[in-house]
C-alpha cells in the first residue's frame, strides 16, 4: 500500500463521514512531529528547543 493511497482513502474518509474538522488537526500533528524529528539531527535543534 503506497502512502498516496493512504491520503486518499484518508480524503474520501473525511468527505463521506463530514468529517472535516480532523485534517487541520491531523496537518498540524504530522508537521510537528516532522519538526521534531528533524530537530533531533540537525544544529537548529537548540533554537527549536527553546520554542518548546
Amino acid at each position: 500500500m503506497s502512502k498516496l493511497s493512504i491520503l486518499k482513502e484518508f480524503w474520501d474518509f473525511l468527505k463521506v463521514r463530514k468529517r472535516f474538522w480532523l485534517a487541520p488537526i491531523i496537518i498540524v500533528l504530522v508537521l510537528l512531529s516532522l519538526l521534531i524529528f528533524f530537530a533531533q539531527s540537525s544544529s537548529i535543534a537548540p533554537f527549536i528547543y527553546t520554542l518548546f
